[in-house]
């Protein structure tokens, strides 16, 4: 498989802006574990295997289990997911698969467990996620 386009050569502004975005989450309230919870199931929803080599490799420099990295795909069937991050990875899916629509159930579930500050800035990251996805796939840009 070859690379199509190098983006971030062709439109360096482009690739500035998306920066911008990580910047913002960088400095913001976002847990990093939850941060690398929703790059991974986005990526892992969006077939993004770039991304999901970028964020496994940083999930366990974070400390991460490989079992949980294992079961991420299936997290309602395991309890190695607090109630927090289950509500996040729920988020996460609906989101990324948005013309199925956020359901109000799964927005209430989030907006209870935490601030509004801190819901905005997940729905951020799954938006920067899932941008990070489409540019890597469409550009075929290759693990490694």
């Amino acid at each position: 498989m070859k690379n199509r386009i190098d983006i971030q050569k062709v439109e360096p502004a482009a690739y500035q802006a998306m920066y911008a975005l990580e910047k913002y989450l960088a400095g913001g309230l976002l847990n990093p574990v939850h941060k690398e919870l929703i790059k991974l199931r986005a990526s892992q929803i969006n077939g993004c295997a770039f991304c999901i080599n970028m964020h496994t490799i940083d999930a366990r420099k974070m400390g991460e289990t490989e079992q949980r990295l294992y079961l991420l795909s299936a997290w309602r069937e395991t309890t190695l997911f607090t109630e927090e991050e289950q509500a996040i990875l729920a988020l996460t899916e609906e989101v990324t698969l948005i013309a199925n629509h956020v359901f109000d159930a799964t927005y209430q579930r989030v907006s209870k467990l935490f601030d509004e500050h801190y819901v905005a800035q997940i729905i951020m990251a799954i938006v920067t996620i899932n941008a990070w996805n489409r540019i890597a796939i469409s550009s075929k840009t290759m693990v490694g």
